[in-house]
């Protein structure tokens, strides 16, 4: 009977984590380094990751097909219907929150997140950001409001989401006329930025993602949002609770890999998968090993 145990026990010590990401170039970014981490640490992983949207894999973590995955924090306010609650305008709250919620809800754990914050935001060329003096969203305003020849490329969604455009211009107090938007077909950022770093059609002003590979090589400059008008986004593995019971040293692996990742420096990684054609488990693995996580 003994041997039976720890027999069950060896067999159940080894089943595999599988582990999923978004299916966008970041998603791919980060679950290539959950997925890496996790092997370096000797745990037997299944790859499934670049699976689809964030209804897709949230909903496979939630029906035991996944067991870990990269997800932000501000999205824990859409899966909990409290969008309009301030603790996801902070980071330490949002995280703390979404933690909380998660896991008495689903047991689900929220490992502690990187430090990058990706969420909307408005860029604008460099040259354009130097010249009227533009370093926040209430710089933005005063220029739109003093005349000044603004053209700013967006998507319909972010033009028309009450979480995007139409609140920056609410809590900021400026509007942005139709001659003065170029709604571009789709969500795609690198569209909208290199519209507006390269002067296309007039464009001098883009959304933009906060972490988008295309800010470091274009020189667009992303304003600053001192109301917080936006959530907080920061990337962290949620990982079911019974797999981390499983593999308790998961926990430290995968938060020392997502630690260093700053707003800079994952600007920098996703510059290379979505502007250099990089692949996602090359620059994962060359992260990894820069931070001495890889050997």
């Amino acid at each position: 009977m003994f041997a039976l145990a720890l027999m069950t026990f060896a067999s159940h010590a080894q089943e595999p984590v599988r582990v999923g990401s978004k299916a966008d170039n970041e998603g791919a970014l980060l679950g290539q380094v959950v997925l890496q981490v996790l092997r370096h640490a000797g745990v037997p992983v299944v790859d499934r990751t670049q699976l689809g949207p964030t209804s897709i894999v949230r909903r496979a973590l939630l029906n035991d097909d996944l067991d870990v995955y990269p997800e932000y924090t501000g999205n824990a306010a859409f899966f909990f219907h409290r969008e309009s609650d301030p603790a996801f305008r902070d980071p330490a709250k949002a995280y703390a929150l979404a933690a909380s919620l998660d896991l008495a809800a689903n047991r689900l754990v929220w490992l502690a997140p990187a430090p990058a914050d990706n969420h909307w935001a408005i860029g604008v060329r460099g040259d354009v950001a130097k010249r009227e003096g533009l370093r926040s969203l209430r710089d933005f305003a005063r220029w739109v409001n003093a005349g000044g020849k603004v053209l700013l490329a967006g998507s319909a969604e972010f033009v028309e989401s009450d979480a995007a455009l139409p609140a920056f211009q609410s809590a900021y107090g400026f509007t942005l006329r139709g001659e003065q938007l170029l709604v571009l077909a789709g969500g795609d950022t690198s569209a909208t930025i290199k519209a507006a770093a390269e002067g296309i059609s007039g464009v001098n002003a883009s959304m933009v993602y906060s972490t988008d590979g295309a800010i470091a090589v274009t020189g667009l400059t992303v304003l600053d949002d001192p109301a917080h008008v936006e959530m907080v986004y920061q990337p962290a593995a949620v990982v079911r609770e019974q797999v981390l019971r499983r593999y308790p040293g998961m926990r430290a692996s995968l938060e020392a890999a997502f630690r260093p990742l700053t707003v800079e420096l994952l600007r920098q990684l996703n510059a290379r998968t979505q502007i250099d054609g990089e692949d996602a488990a090359k620059v994962a693995d060359d992260y990894l090993r820069s931070q001495g996580l890889l050997k």
